[in-house]
């Protein structure tokens, strides 16, 4: 089997959610940092033109988007299980929790951590207002169910795992969402589950 490269950094969100998914299908694979200098060169933007990460080197096999990698990695490395189900209705209740980390998980949750850790310039306002509509819906979403899309894991849970977890870093309180904060520890549970590095919390989040 060809050694799996994966381009990521340690505090990417993203990065993290290729890489749950890498550990908990058990796979081998190399970690290659890439920094933002890295990502402005042209070797690397022959990989991804884009110049983001994380980038997924599969032997020949060149992968970009982290929720298109997670659906490769299952199709590639672990079909017709739980993590991306093959059942009609069940398979588009994952690509609904797939399109929520690429929408309102990635500019509310994700945007106010870039903002507040990274200086990014992005809308923090916005981003608070974005999660402070989005996280009820994920609570009462979460209130009678273990999981987002089915009754187990699914890759669903990973892209929405690791920027709502660390939403506090962003300045956003978890205290108000008992049913999300049992979703994360249940999926901290899983096997093969390694946490993000943690980044001090804001003055607010901590007070609250």
């Amino acid at each position: 089997m060809p050694t799996l490269q994966l381009y990521a950094t340690p505090h990417s969100g993203h990065c993290h959610r290729v890489a749950l998914l890498l550990g908990m299908l058990n796979l081998t694979y190399d970690v290659i940092d890439a920094p933002a200098a890295l990502r402005r060169t042209a070797d690397f933007q022959r990989l991804n033109p884009v110049g983001q990460i994380p980038v997924l080197i599969d032997g020949d096999k060149i992968l970009t988007d982290s929720n298109a990698i997670m659906v490769y990695l299952v199709k590639r490395y672990a079909p017709d299980s739980h993590w991306l189900p093959e059942e009609a209705l069940a398979a588009a209740q994952v690509q609904v929790w797939l399109s929520r980390a690429a929408g309102e998980v990635r500019y509310g949750p994700g945007s106010s951590r870039m903002v507040v850790q990274f200086a990014a310039p992005e809308d923090y306002p916005a981003a608070l207002a974005i999660s402070g509509r989005f996280l009820p819906q994920m609570e009462r979403h979460l209130a009678k169910r273990a999981f987002l899309a089915t009754d187990q894991p699914t890759i669903g849970d990973l892209a929405c795992y690791s920027y709502v977890a660390a939403a506090p870093e962003g300045g956003i309180s978890l205290a108000p969402y008992p049913a999300i904060r049992r979703w994360i520890t249940r999926i901290a549970a899983l096997p093969g589950f390694f946490a993000m590095p943690s980044l001090p919390l804001p003055q607010t989040a901590q007070e609250e």
